[in-house]
């Protein structure tokens, strides 16, 4: 009998495109994959060390592991395993921890799943993982995950994903296209460019630091790959989203207008103690530029909230810089400290309390955001793409621009693209519509 893998994700879209790779090896030695809720000879957990609730989410995992199959053998990948492997291998139940390049060779550290005393760590040092591994993942038969960079040169002050993934490095330009055509052949609709600094990309192919292709590059090549409905550009930081790329995706094919935008905070003081690579003024610029060439523009936004010497005065100028910009939705991070960060050490530490009501009030006018963002699109004809989950009774899904629509249930349209007109804002805050075409439009 074939053994069985069962894999669980935690963090970025990153880590999910990781995991698929990480999941077709296994496949391709034999063993077959169940879901993580179900019995299973081996259970890997892919791993993220963004926040602290991340970190301690990792144990919970685990545990349900070792609920559904006490024998089991249990792998722990990804950022976290990376930055403290020691601590992940002490955690019971835990048979081995691999680091940011071993992650792509685990096949090659199991024998016979007998579990180990104490979990077995294989880390390199974060200077070794200079090459490249290309990854995609289909999620949920609809969209697609696509990586095509690794790895960032930024030093953030708060931020342990270069000391967990290694300097930045690129996929080549033919293999993202390859990969690309490969997930159309799928009957995938949509594909979402992921990667830890994706408009850094071009920097780094395999280790060589020259620059064979800019994100602008990428993004024409991709737009003319046949059988690709939709493109959406995950993350992109504000200094590297060039005015000529925001121009491409106002008039091209297949990329959706939607920009995800990470500002951190409205402050320029923090911003500089951040390490960040911008200051408001461009921010509100890019923000402005996208308004102009694409007025219909979704556009979300990262902000942390606590950072160290964050006062009621920083706070307030980054609320009201929110407030005053013309964006659709906020993520809002509450800051937590990391170690072996500049940001851990600083003075001016932020209680606990102030921290959580501040992040209270940034996703209260994340709310207010979204809302006006989806008042702004009534009347509007829009496509939608239509998940495949059952919800309540619910089929969902999201038009290019981003704004998210229900319907009654209907398997027939899950994975198609529809015309519609948006008309009202159901009490759960998603949109209903009209249908303006019956038939699939493509």
């Amino acid at each position: 009998m074939k053994k069985k893998v069962a894999f669980y994700t935690l963090g970025c879209k990153l880590n999910f495109s990781e995991t698929s790779t990480i999941a077709r090896n296994f496949t391709d030695e034999g063993f077959e994959r169940v879901d993580f809720s179900e019995e299973a000879d081996m259970y890997v957990i892919n791993t993220c060390s963004v926040t602290d609730n991340a970190d301690k989410k990792f144990k919970t995992i685990v545990k349900k592991a070792q609920k559904i199959n006490p024998d089991a053998f249990v792998a722990a990948v990804g950022c976290y395993a990376q930055l403290k492997p020691e601590e992940l291998a002490d955690v019971d139940g835990v048979d081995l921890v691999l680091g940011a390049t071993e992650k792509f060779k685990i096949t090659d550290y199991i024998n016979d799943l007998t579990k180990n005393d104490h979990g077995q760590v294989h880390s390199c040092e974060i200077a070794d993982a200079d090459f490249y591994v290309g990854s995609y993942a289909i999620g949920d038969r609809t969209r697609a995950f696509l990586k095509v960079q690794d790895g960032c040169d930024y030093k953030c002050t708060y931020c342990t994903i270069p000391l967990a993934r290694g300097i930045s490095r690129s996929d080549t330009l033919e293999n993202v296209l390859k990969n690309a055509a490969d997930i159309s052949e799928q009957g995938i609709k949509e594909i979402v460019l992921t990667g830890v600094n994706i408009g850094d990309y071009g920097k780094g192919e395999f280790g060589n630091k020259k620059h064979e292709h800019t994100f602008l590059d990428l993004v024409k090549a991709l737009d003319d790959v046949d059988g690709i409905h939709r493109l959406r550009i995950s993350s992109i930081e504000p200094n590297l989203l060039k005015n000529e790329t925001i121009e491409f995706v106002a008039q091209s094919k297949t990329f959706v207008p939607h920009f995800h935008i990470p500002l951190q905070s409205g402050s320029d003081d923090l911003l500089k103690l951040m390490k960040r690579r911008y200051m408001t003024n461009l921010y509100r610029e890019r923000v402005s530029k996208i308004r102009e060439v694409i007025p219909n523009c979704c556009i979300g936004v990262d902000v942390i909230v606590g950072f160290p010497g964050e006062t009621e005065e920083h706070f307030l100028e980054t609320y009201h810089f929110l407030n005053d910009l013309d964006i659709s939705y906020l993520h809002v991070f509450t800051y937590s400290e990391r170690d072996n960060t500049p940001a851990a050490t600083m003075n001016g530490v932020v209680p606990n309390k102030i921290r959580n009501k501040r992040s209270k009030m940034l996703r209260g006018l994340s709310v207010k955001k979204r809302r006006a963002f989806y008042e702004s699109q009534l009347g509007n004809e829009l496509t939608v793409l239509f998940e495949g989950e059952n919800k309540e009774g619910y089929i969902h899904g999201f038009t290019e621009n981003y704004v998210k629509v229900k319907a009654p249930w209907n398997p027939a349209l899950v994975n198609t693209l529809h015309k519609v007109q948006l008309t009202e804002i159901d009490a759960d805050g998603l949109v209903r519509f009209n249908f303006v075409k019956e038939e699939v439009e493509v």
